[in-house]
């Protein structure tokens, strides 16, 4: 039986009842190109909280010397953390063999959505590839890709890496499938462009995150499969 795979825009518009054999979380700028950075960079684990005050008190368990914090709202840094959701933080220097914690204004809440599934990746252009690689050697028969939008607004560049997977993958199941697909395939010359166009790119446009878009935008990239080891927790899924 082939796989099926179902795309979802935003956390809200997934399904109450019944989970998947897998759900990958995507949030393209800046959340889920920013872990796979850091694992891909040594970091021990991601720690993801919807909730800033949650995270401060699951990170002080920690030695200090142990941890770094990322904290991000409408994408800026939160005073007082080590860094917002800029994957050019998360370098081996940085997050080698650090316990990092993050909280974002949009991917953390997706993951925090799908955590019950029984296998739970995230994946953005940087990483599709081996996130699709990884999906099919597993060969689930349902899968769910769950696009983190904008404060529960769709968004073009989650729906895109969505459409990666499916084009690479096959399966759509539902009609988001085959629109996503669609769209990557229009855009898949130009993601730069793509990003550019997109309301939370502009945001960040605004903000002088040029090169995030350009790094953002890049396919394969990042040799990481983020895999969540416990609820809220990740760690490399690539050997």
């Amino acid at each position: 039986m082939d796989m099926q795979i179902s795309v979802f825009h935003t956390p809200e518009l997934v399904p109450t009842e019944g989970l998947p054999d897998c759900a990958i979380a995507i949030d393209v700028l800046r959340a889920t190109s920013t872990m796979a950075t850091a694992l891909a960079n040594g970091a021990a684990a991601v720690h993801v909280h919807a909730d800033l005050a949650s995270l401060n008190t699951a990170s002080d368990g920690w030695p200090a010397e142990k941890v770094v914090r990322g904290g991000e709202r409408n994408g800026k840094q939160v005073e007082g953390f080590d860094f917002g959701n800029s994957p050019f933080y998360c370098t081996a220097e940085n997050v080698g063999g650090k316990q990092v914690f993050m909280s974002t204004t949009n991917g953390t809440r997706t993951l925090q959505r799908i955590q019950a599934c029984p296998t739970v990746l995230t994946a953005a252009f940087v990483n599709v590839g081996f996130v699709a690689d990884f999906v099919r050697i597993q060969d689930f028969a349902t899968v769910w890709l769950v696009g983190s939008g904008w404060q529960g607004s769709y968004s073009l560049e989650d729906t895109a890496c969505a459409g990666a997977l499916v084009a690479l993958l096959g399966g759509a199941a539902n009609d988001e499938a085959v629109a996503a697909s669609a769209l990557y395939t229009t855009w898949q010359q130009d993601l730069l462009g793509l990003l550019k166009k997109a309301s939370h790119g502009q945001r960040l446009l605004n903000l002088n995150c040029l090169e995030d878009l350009k790094y953002c935008s890049e396919i394969d990239t990042v040799r990481a499969v983020p895999l969540q080891q416990e609820p809220g927790i990740l760690i490399q899924g690539l050997k």
